[in-house]
């Protein structure tokens, strides 16, 4: 179980697995998702509040994997988010 975190938190610990898990780099994800540099970064480092479905659905289409997929972790269960 993980300590209660915001969502922004969440993704970002998402995409730092997924970068992992692939051994890309988030420039390798930049040209393989079209999502800007900068919205990466950001996302990596909670400068949002929220994130668009449409950028993870991009960053998805990077990773090659669903969008389930992203969500499908410990990270996003209810008990482990902020209210």
């Amino acid at each position: 179980m993980f300590p209660p975190r915001k969502l922004n938190k969440a993704v970002s610990t998402r995409l730092l697995e997924l970068l992992s898990q692939n051994e890309m780099t988030a420039y390798q994800l930049y040209t393989a998702s079209c999502v800007p540099k900068s919205t990466i970064g950001n996302l990596l480092n909670c400068s949002y509040e929220s994130v668009k479905l449409r950028v993870i659905h991009k960053l998805c289409q990077g990773f090659k994997i669903d969008i389930s997929e992203f969500f499908d972790s410990p990270l996003f269960h209810s008990d482990n988010l902020d209210p």
